[in-house]
């Protein structure tokens, strides 16, 4: 959306805030993520809330500018890029306004035409993305009179991907947002990602599935299913659920790629057991994922196998199911070539 000379990208709406002036970032409609839920489980409720790969991008001539950003519960931060460059990292307090003041980097604006040539984004589209701890704030943007305006369809990559899943494509554990293996991917790709998970709440809800299944800006997309729902759903349900997601997506943008990716490798696969119920349950929801792709002719769905991105077990923290950075790093590869023969 777009607001104020400023593309609020993987923001769905912008919430007026009462504790400090400004506007939540909100990646759902309030009736989509009030929907959210499975019994006493309401924690996407508030996941949902949290502006995981939201960005402000904008254009201004101005040699500076002060950028004014708040977040609600907890600290975060923002990385700051002119383009698919870097140009730093900050923390945003809880409940405080933090104004950054922001200048033109001199070294990239000097150097020669081919440096900034090539790349996802053009390198004065102005690129402000937010990590996964809290609530992002936009307070006010200041360019000291000069004019701001949206990035240009041409200044943005051309190709959109639209990514569903669990707190793993979330943003599980990374420390930084950039990390994240959507990011790390769409990246190698040359794509635009937007980051419709929901952390621990991935559970097909008919909300959600009528949500995605109405989004009709996305080239293609990944649905990564299967761990949230593994403690709370019966194999059976757990297949009417996804096959409701699946047939919707390929029905709403026919031609359109679809990959599911099965649950990447967690602490179920991991039990010494090989006839441990969570093992058989875990290996019996990929079965799920791999029987709706051999009856569906359809050739936009594709299917990707979890352990086929995760590739190695040592990419996970000790809780044995979230990524680490560096796991994430991995993933990010993996994805990306496994992608890119399907886009």
């Amino acid at each position: 959306m777009e607001q104020d000379g400023i593309y609020f990208h993987n923001v769905e709406v912008l919430v007026c805030f009462g504790m400090v002036p400004g506007v939540l970032l909100q990646r759902f409609p309030e009736q989509v993520r009030l929907g959210l839920g499975q019994g006493d489980h309401e924690r996407g409720r508030f996941f949902a809330q949290v502006s995981t790969g939201c960005e402000l991008r904008f254009v201004t001539d101005a040699y500076f500018f002060r950028l004014s950003l708040s977040s609600y519960l907890q600290d975060t931060h923002v990385m700051i890029y002119c383009g698919d460059f870097l140009h730093s990292v900050h923390t945003i307090e809880a409940g405080k306004v933090t104004t950054l003041h922001i200048e033109v980097p001199v070294s990239l604006q000097n150097s020669a035409p081919w440096v900034k040539e090539g790349h996802r984004f053009d390198s004065h589209v102005w690129r402000v993305l937010f990590h996964k701890q809290s609530c992002g704030i936009f307070c006010e943007l200041d360019t000291f009179g000069h004019k701001v305006r949206p990035p240009k369809k041409e200044e943005q990559p051309q190709k959109r991907w639209l990514a569903y899943g669990s707190s793993i494509t979330f943003g599980g554990d990374v420390h930084l947002a950039s990390n994240v293996y959507v990011q790390q991917a769409a990246r190698r790709l040359g794509v635009d990602v937007e980051n419709k998970a929901v952390a621990g709440s991935c559970f097909c809800d008919a909300c959600m599935i009528e949500y995605l299944t109405g989004k009709k800006d996305w080239d293609f997309c990944t649905l990564e299913l299967g761990i949230n729902m593994l403690n709370r759903f019966a194999v059976e349900e757990f297949a009417q659920r996804t096959r409701k997601l699946i047939t919707g997506m390929l029905a709403s943008r026919p031609g359109c790629p679809v990959a599911v990716i099965t649950a990447f490798p967690a602490t179920p696969c991991f039990d010494p057991q090989p006839d441990a119920s969570q093992r058989v349950k875990f290996e019996a929801f990929a079965q799920v994922l791999r029987q709706i792709k051999a009856e569906i002719t359809d050739p936009s769905l594709h299917l990707i196998e979890g352990d086929q991105v995760l590739t190695d077990v040592s990419g996970l923290t000790v809780d044995m199911t979230h990524p680490s950075d560096d796991g994430h790093a991995l993933m990010g590869v993996n994805l990306a070539a496994l992608l890119q023969r399907i886009i």
